[in-house]
């Protein structure tokens, strides 16, 4: 880390120009914080003009990583070591909340953020009493040391059995999952269904579905008035959705003015609007009997795929597999399929807080299926993170990467079993949990109350608040959690493969919104966060949309044949998914027969007229 800050150092045009890009922010802090003493001590230096740091001046206090190189000999570089302290002390602070800005949404006070302290005290029970959780964290942690010792059991006979090897330094080794036999049946029956359903234009798919659940009433907010208003929020969806800017979307529809589109375009970055026709299209392939094959809408999975950008895009980040600049769209889909939950995030960060927040949403519908488990990658994962969702109602499930290296967190006093000594750690407090376990439900009943959201909350528990009560009592009891999360992992082969399928679905949705989206999003869009928005929502429907035309197709196919005496398994139905997009043309002319659906889809008087010209 030393040569890291040394680097910053050494750039201090870029530090210079980024820290006087907040000389006009009226930060607030707590006077004892380091960064707002380092930043009203910079500021002074900036006002004197100074090129190199004075030997008389007074200055806060920088930490022992920062003193050697701030008190060099040469007092330039010190001044230049000052400012990269200060920038990387003041993003620290500002994650945890000792330092804020008082209009800013994401970068409050904490006082802020949270239930206030006499709130709290006033209403403590009857917040409690809406999470579901006890006052103390004994009758919480009770059940789950419970858990951890049968899991714990259960991973020392898998160990006896053979079926875990836990090496000399402590590394597990766990085979991979098996595949299930490649039965012949499930993989010609798809081919089947696929032939049976035939090609598609993607605006007969669009109407379709609009036909059948409503989006575009959702869309605008009222039943379409006219053919040509339809006509418009059709191609907006396309122009936000896809690589196809709204000038080309307008040349392949006939009849359509670019300014149309345009229009429509601004209106679906209304708030609520693209949500709730997502909620339509995914309750209805919910409706559709075939889906209950794949799951019953109580798990899922989120990730992230990333869109490729210019480098200018607020957003866009160099994407680690691609070196190329990328924004990022993170999803939730349900064993069912539909995405449920899209947000922009911006690439390269932790998205455990939006993991979370996106199950949060849609859990407080109460007309739904409320999710119960969560099947997420590295990146969703953090100790903090899987406090947060049990306090919240489901289960984090994390596929780690580097298995091998992972230890089983247990409590002082704890019995191991002879075998597996050398992949447990005795580093999991009780006392940290019970200490911080009020100014954790605090933030938790925050989050429930929607005083703040779920990625911000996480960011307040993040590693930048080490030493504070609710960041450690939600780090230890995430260490029990992932650890009990890990004797099922290693212990039971049924359970991980359940969690390698959630992916493997999300992954398979990926391949599909590539194929929505084909191209970069545009140097001219996204560069504000609503349109971000709208690019990310308009993608998730037009991919709900795909995948509950197919789910439609498919399950009349299923029964066409049923009818005809061919015997189909309902085995062979669970392994086969609604993913499939070669049979759809998403290019080309757009002719929308709008007055096979006008009954439907227009006002009573705009569709008598769209049949009367037909």
């Amino acid at each position: 880390m030393r040569h890291r800050r040394a680097a910053l150092s050494t750039d201090h045009q870029r530090v210079k120009a980024h820290l006087g890009g907040l000389q006009s922010l009226e930060f607030g802090g707590r006077p004892q914080d380091p960064a707002f003493g380092q930043l009203e001590a910079w500021r002074q230096l900036q006002t004197a003009k100074a090129s190199a740091l004075p030997g008389d001046f007074a200055l806060p206090d920088v930490g022992a990583a920062w003193h050697d190189l701030v008190r060099d000999v040469d007092p330039r570089f010190g001044l230049h070591a000052f400012a990269a302290c200060t920038m990387m002390s003041l993003r620290k602070s500002l994650r945890n909340g000792r330092v804020w800005i008082d209009h800013s949404l994401s970068f409050r006070s904490r006082e802020q953020m949270l239930i206030s302290p006499a709130e709290w005290a006033r209403d403590r029970d009857v917040h409690l009493a809406l999470l579901g959780m006890p006052a103390t964290a004994e009758p919480l942690l009770d059940p789950l040391l419970d858990n951890l010792a049968a899991g714990v059991a259960a991973v020392a006979e898998a160990c006896e059995k053979g079926s875990l090897d836990i090496d000399a330094d402590g590394m597990l080794h766990l085979p991979a999952v098996m595949a299930l036999p490649d039965e012949g049946e499930p993989r010609r029956l798809r081919e089947l269904i696929y032939r049976k359903i035939g090609d598609v234009q993607f605006p007969d798919l669009l109407l379709e579905i609009d036909a059948l659940c409503n989006y575009s009433e959702a869309l605008l907010g009222h039943r379409a008035e006219t053919v040509a208003e339809l006509l418009a929020l059709y191609a907006a969806v396309l122009a936000h959705g896809t690589d196809i800017d709204a000038k080309s979307v307008a040349a392949m529809i006939p009849g359509l003015d670019t300014a149309w589109v345009s229009v429509a375009m601004r209106a679906l970055e209304t708030h609520g609007r693209l949500r709730r026709a997502n909620e339509r299209v995914v309750e209805f392939q919910g409706r559709v009997p075939i889906s209950a094959h794949w799951g019953d809408g109580a798990k899922g999975s989120a990730d992230m795929m990333s869109l490729e950008a210019t480098r200018h895009l607020w957003s866009a980040r160099t994407d680690p597999r691609r070196r190329t600049y990328a924004a990022g769209i993170y999803t939730h889909v349900l064993d069912r399929w539909g995405i449920v939950y899209d947000q922009p995030i911006v690439l390269n960060e932790r998205q455990a807080g939006v993991a979370i927040e996106g199950v949060e949403r849609h859990n407080r519908s109460e007309d739904r299926i409320r999710l119960s488990l969560l099947a997420v990658d590295t990146h969703g994962y953090s100790s903090g993170a899987m406090s947060v969702a049990k306090l919240l109602g489901f289960d984090l499930c994390p596929r780690l990467r580097d298995l091998s290296e992972r230890k089983l967190y247990l409590p002082a006093g704890f019995a191991v079993p002879e075998g597996i000594e050398r992949a447990t750690t005795k580093r999991l407090s009780r006392k940290a949990i019970r200490a911080g376990w009020d100014d954790l439900m605090r933030v938790i009943a925050s989050i429930r109350a929607g005083k703040i959201g779920a990625d911000v909350a996480l960011r307040l528990l993040g590693s930048a608040a080490q030493g504070d009560p609710a960041y450690r009592a939600a780090d230890h009891l995430g260490r029990l959690l992932r650890s009990i999360f890990l004797c099922d992992y290693i212990a039971i082969p049924d359970f991980r493969r359940e969690i390698h399928t959630l992916l493997s679905r999300g992954e398979s949705v990926h391949q599909l919104q590539r194929a929505v989206y084909t191209g970069k999003v545009a140097p001219e869009r996204g560069r504000r966060r609503d349109e971000m928005k709208a690019i990310s929502g308009s993608h998730a429907l037009l991919t709900n949309i795909v995948l509950a035309w197919n789910t439609s197709r498919m399950n009349d196919a299923v029964e066409r044949m049923r009818k005809d005496g061919i015997y189909i398994d309902d085995a062979w139905l669970r392994r086969i998914g609604p993913v499939h997009f070669a049979h759809i043309n998403f290019r080309g002319t757009f002719r929308f027969r709008i007055d096979m659906y006008a009954s439907t889809l227009l006002r009573p008087r705009a569709a008598t007229e769209a049949a009367a010209r037909v």
